[in-house]
C-alpha cells in the first residue's frame, strides 16, 4: 500500500484536495494508499523523521517551513517519495527544481490535472503489473508493487507482502534465479544472493550486508554483493522522471 503525505495550511484547501484523493482512490482500487494529513511543513517534518511517504503534495506558500524548503528538508535526510507542488502561483516552479519535484501544480487544482499527474507519478515509480504464483491453494494473483522481497526457503518461494501477508509457491522445480526471472524482468528488482529479491522500491537504506525496508524488515546482503546492490538501489531512485514540471491550469485563476 502507498503511503501520500498531504499538507496544506489552508483547511479548505486541505479538505479539497483530500476529497479528489479518496474520489481517486475510489476510482483505482488497484492502487490502495493511506492518506495523511498536515497543516504545516514542520508538523510534516516532525512526522517524516519517523515515516518516510512515498508521495508528497505539498503547498508552498506555508507558515514556518514553506514548501520549498519543506521538500528540500525531506531530500536532506534521505527521503526518496515523489513530491508535487499544489500551489497559488507558479512563481517557485524553478526553486521546485531544487527538491527535485516530479510536478508542480496551479491552484485552483482541477480533478482532470490532479489525476493525471497521479498516474504519472504512481504508475511511473510503482508499475501496475502483476503476476500470478502458483500456490498449493491455487493461483494468487499480486501486483509487484507490493511485494517487499521474496526468499528461497527450502524448496518453496515465500514472497513478502506490504500488507504483511507470506505468500508460498509450490515446490519449485527449476533454480531460485530462473524461478525469479519473471520479477527480475522489472527495474525495481534486484536479486541479493542465492535466496533473496528485493523490490528497490521498498528500501530504505542499505547498510553494510543488510538492506533496511520501508517496514522495518532487514535482508541480509552477501557482503560481495553489497556494492553492487546499493548502486543499483541508488541509480533506481535517482532514474529522472519525463513528465513536464509545470502543468497548466485555468488561465483565469
Amino acid at each position: 500500500m502507498l503511503t501520500i503525505a498531504l499538507c496544506d495550511d489552508c483547511a479548505e484547501d486541505l479538505e479539497n484536495i483530500a476529497a479528489l484523493l479518496g474520489e481517486y482512490q475510489r476510482l483505482h482500487p488497484e492502487n490502495p494508499f493511506q492518506l495523511t494529513r498536515f497543516h504545516s511543513g514542520n508538523a510534516l517534518l516532525s512526522a517524516a523523521a519517523c515515516d518516510r511517504f512515498d508521495l508528497y503534495l505539498l503547498d508552498v506558500l506555508m507558515k514556518g517551513a514553506d514548501g520549498i524548503q519543506t521538500g528540500l528538508h525531506l531530500r536532506r535526510r534521505g527521503a526518496t517519495g515523489e513530491i508535487i507542488y499544489i500551489t497559488t502561483t507558479r512563481d517557485f516552479a524553478v526553486e521546485s527544481y531544487q527538491a527535485q519535484a516530479f510536478s508542480y501544480l496551479v491552484k485552483p487544482v482541477t480533478r482532470a490535472q490532479l489525476f493525471s499527474v497521479l498516474d504519472q507519478a504512481i504508475g511511473q515509480r510503482w508499475p501496475a503489473e502483476h503476476l500470478v504464483i502458483r500456490t498449493p491453494d491455487g493461483d494468487a494473483h499480486i501486483s509487484l508493487r507490493d511485494v517487499l522481497y521474496v526468499e528461497r526457503t527450502r524448496r518453496v518461494m515465500c514472497y513478502h507482502m506490504t500488507d504483511g501477508r507470506n505468500i508460498f509457491s509450490i515446490t519449485l522445480r527449476v533454480p531460485f534465479r530462473e524461478a525469479a526471472a519473471p520479477l527480475l524482468a522489472h527495474p525495481q528488482f534486484v536479486l541479493c544472493g542465492a535466496s533473496f529479491v528485493l523490490n528497490l522500491a521498498h528500501v530504505n537504506e542499505v547498510e553494510p550486508s543488510v538492506a533496511v525496508l520501508d517496514d522495518g524488515s532487514r535482508v541480509p546482503i552477501p557482503r560481495r554483493l553489497n556494492t553492487q546492490v546499493k548502486r543499483a538501489w541508488i541509480d533506481y531512485w535517482l532514474t529522472p522522471t519525463l513528465p513536464p514540471l509545470l502543468e497548466e491550469t485555468n488561465r483565469h485563476a
